[in-house]
């Protein structure tokens, strides 16, 4: 018979190679986290499927002081009232949630915070899978120790999808009021974020019932933090 067995010196020459894949993969993934505490993502995957999808892209990234403080309020107001407040989680919402979508599994509610929602949609692809969610947890916590809350807000106020294949507030502010991210009124910004659960399906031009009607409670809700010294901190 003939002796199938791999020597020792290949086996220990696989496993060397592929740990110093893996270290190198590990540092340039480091290096990629770093570097966007500065810059914005070149392109991220939810883009790209924009732009297999037919939605096509459109984006304008801006700095964060050349975006609305009225809008920044707006998405917090909306998304995640927390935001200044906790270490990339919102437990008490995600417990929640899932005592939700246990009762109605047909109906999905998310709890994802601004800084999951980043660490998504900058780093990672669309869906509910238990790999993809694991991998929001390790974003998550790496882009609160390495950028900030600051640099996140700002991050997710240029890359969230604002419509089909429109991202970020200036390509929104320009697509629907014909005017920069900086001049957005309350209104204009409520508007905005109250479509931010599914922009694909509840548009802001022309304006949806739902989207009509949950800017007017975002506008309520921006109302009651606006006096907050903590949100006032991070959306300066």
């Amino acid at each position: 018979m003939k002796n199938t067995k791999q020597p020792k010196g290949k086996k220990r020459s696989f496993w060397s190679r592929l740990k110093r894949v893996l270290l190198l993969l590990f540092i340039l993934h480091l290096l990629y986290i770093v570097a966007l505490k500065w810059m914005y993502p070149p392109l991220t995957l939810t883009q790209v499927g924009s732009l297999v999808s037919g939605d096509g892209l459109k984006r304008d990234y801006v700095s964060g002081d050349e975006v609305s403080p009225n809008f920044k309020l707006a998405v917090m107001a909306s998304e995640d009232q927390l935001f200044p407040d906790h270490s990339g989680f919102d437990w008490k919402n995600i417990k929640k949630a899932l005592e939700y979508n246990k009762r109605k599994p047909n109906r999905i509610r998310g709890a994802s915070t601004i800084s999951q929602q980043v660490a998504k949609n900058v780093f990672l692809w669309q869906g509910r899978d238990y790999l993809r969610k694991g991998l929001e947890v390790y974003f998550t916590k790496m882009i609160e120790w390495i950028w900030g809350k600051q640099r996140i807000l700002d991050v997710y106020v240029n890359v969230i999808e604002t419509g089909p294949g429109i991202f970020g507030a200036e390509a929104a502010a320009q697509a629907y009021f014909n005017k920069p991210a900086a001049k957005l009124t309350r209104r204009e910004a409520a508007l905005i974020a109250a479509c931010l659960p599914n922009p694909k399906r509840y548009t802001v031009k022309p304006v949806s019932g739902f989207v009509a009607r949950r800017a007017s409670w975002v506008q309520g809700q921006m109302a009651a933090l606006q006096g907050d010294p903590d949100i006032q901190a991070v959306i300066k």
